[in-house]
């Protein structure tokens, strides 16, 4: 469900911040934006949900922002700025390497955090599966699409679904440390997602329950504000 903006469009966030345009092989323009802290002590590659565009998510960088973190939020093909359409999973995969390869010119990765939030999450396990941020953080992951889907809409085949988005799978490959977000009441990507995803941690990995959450909201929940200060004081 993304929201598309003119090219022209002037975002006009209440804290610093400088628009990237990406080009990629086949010659689609991407747009993101590059929220600046002050002081800052690296960068959260920031990877959003599946509705909206930067005009909306673009809020959310504050909180990361005044714990001295940069954040890099992309918009995916045919959101907001961003042009072209999705069209296959490793095409995904494709642009937000491509992107990352671009920030890691700017960023050590040992000063890299990659963050996923609902779709993003398996975009976030792929990408850190695949390269060495020093933190993967989750926000209401989904074990796969496909788990998710026969959980949700048990009577229709898993095999017409496009995208599979294998959380489970990458999740494996991923060597550094990883805390996972999430709702016990979530409506939308069931709990017992992170539950099964818990079940392939490493001793190091922390899932942390946010009582009575719903799936919108997370990073306005005091508790996981208080948890992510502690983490991102600590890194």
């Amino acid at each position: 469900m993304p929201q598309k903006l003119n090219s022209t469009h002037q975002f006009s966030f209440w804290q610093d911040f400088k628009e990237m345009n990406f080009k990629m092989k086949d010659g689609v323009l991407l747009n993101g934006v590059l929220f600046k802290a002050v002081n800052s002590k690296g960068l959260i590659f920031y990877l959003h949900g599946n509705a909206g565009s930067l005009e909306n998510w673009g809020e959310v960088a504050k909180t990361y922002t005044s714990l001295h973190y940069d954040v890099f939020m992309l918009d995916y093909r045919g959101y907001g700025k961003s042009d072209g359409s999705i069209f296959s999973e490793e095409q995904l995969f494709q642009d937000n390497q491509a992107v990352y390869d671009e920030l890691k010119k700017k960023y050590s990765e040992n000063k890299i955090i990659v963050l996923g939030y609902s779709i993003g999450t398996g975009m976030a396990t792929k990408i850190a599966s695949t390269n060495h941020p020093k933190l993967l953080i989750l926000q209401a992951p989904y074990f796969s699409l496909t788990d998710l889907m026969k959980h949700s809409y048990p009577i229709i085949p898993p095999f017409i679904l496009q995208y599979k988005l294998a959380t489970n799978l990458y999740i494996k490959d991923c060597k550094m440390p990883i805390v996972v977000f999430h709702g016990d009441e979530d409506e939308i990507i069931y709990y017992g997602s992170s539950l099964k995803l818990k079940a392939l941690f490493k001793p190091q990995d922390t899932l942390i329950t946010l009582n009575k959450q719903h799936h919108n909201g997370i990073t306005d929940n005091e508790n996981y504000r208080l948890s992510i200060q502690k983490i991102l004081m600590e890194r």
